[in-house]
C-alpha cells in the first residue's frame, strides 16, 4: 500500500480493523464489497483468509486508487490479486448467494441499508460500518428521543437483521481511527 502511495494512512488502519473483526465471525466464501471503492478491506480479507475463493469490489464509480492499489498489492501477492475483481456498477446489478460475505464499509447514508437489504435478500452473511447517517431519510425507530439519532438508526438496522432471522453482533473499531466506528455483523441462523 505504501508503494501505491494513493491512500491516506487512516484507510489502512480502518480497513485492517474491519477485516480483523469480520474474520472473527465470517470465514470462507466469496467476499462482495459493495460501495467498496478501492477495495482494501476485500484485499485484506483475501490475504488473511486463504479460504476466500474470490473478492468482488463493486462501486458506481471506481476511484483511480483502486487500480494503483491492485497493481501494488498484486506485485506482493500475485495469487491473491488473481482472485480480486472490480466491477463498476450499481449494487442491485450484483448477484449474491447465501455463501457470500457481503461488506459495506462506510457505505454512506442509505447505501448501508441497501447493502443490508441485498444481503438479507440473498440470506448472506453481512458486515457494515455505517456512516453519513441521514436523519431525515433513515428510520430511527422513534428512538432518537433516548439515543443520538445515528445510534438510533443503527439500532434499528440491527433489529432489522434480527427480524430477518440473523444472529447479530455489534462491535466497534478504535475511535481514534474513525469516529464512525460502529461495526454491525450478521449471520443467517439455520
Amino acid at each position: 500500500m505504501c508503494q501505491a502511495s494513493c491512500l491516506p494512512k487512516k484507510e489502512f488502519f480502518e480497513s485492517w480493523e474491519v477485516a480483523k473483526r469480520v474474520l472473527r465471525r465470517h470465514r470462507k466464501g466469496r467476499v462482495v464489497d459493495l460501495a467498496g471503492g478501492h477495495g482494501l478491506v476485500g484485499w485484506m480479507l483475501a490475504v488473511l483468509d486463504r479460504t476466500t475463493p474470490a473478492v468482488l469490489v463493486v462501486d458506481t464509480r471506481l476511484p483511480k486508487s483502486a487500480a494503483r492499489l491492485h497493481t501494488a498489492l498484486s506485485a506482493r501477492w500475485p495469487r491473491t490479486g488473481e482472485r480480486i475483481q472490480y466491477q463498476q456498477g450499481r449494487l442491485e446489478e450484483v448477484e449474491l448467494t447465501a455463501t457470500d460475505r457481503v461488506l459495506g464499509t462506510h457505505a454512506c447514508g442509505g447505501l448501508t441499508d441497501e447493502v443490508l437489504d441485498a444481503a438479507i435478500a440473498a440470506n448472506a452473511r453481512v458486515a457494515v460500518l455505517p456512516c453519513c447517517h441521514s436523519h431525515d431519510k433513515q428510520d430511527d425507530g422513534g428512538l432518537s428521543g433516548w439515543l443520538p439519532n445515528d445510534v438510533a438508526i443503527d439500532v434499528v438496522r440491527a433489529g432489522r437483521l434480527r427480524t430477518a432471522g440473523y444472529k447479530v453482533w455489534t462491535t466497534t473499531i478504535p475511535q481514534d481511527i474513525t469516529p464512525k466506528n460502529r461495526l454491525l455483523l450478521g449471520t443467517p441462523q439455520e
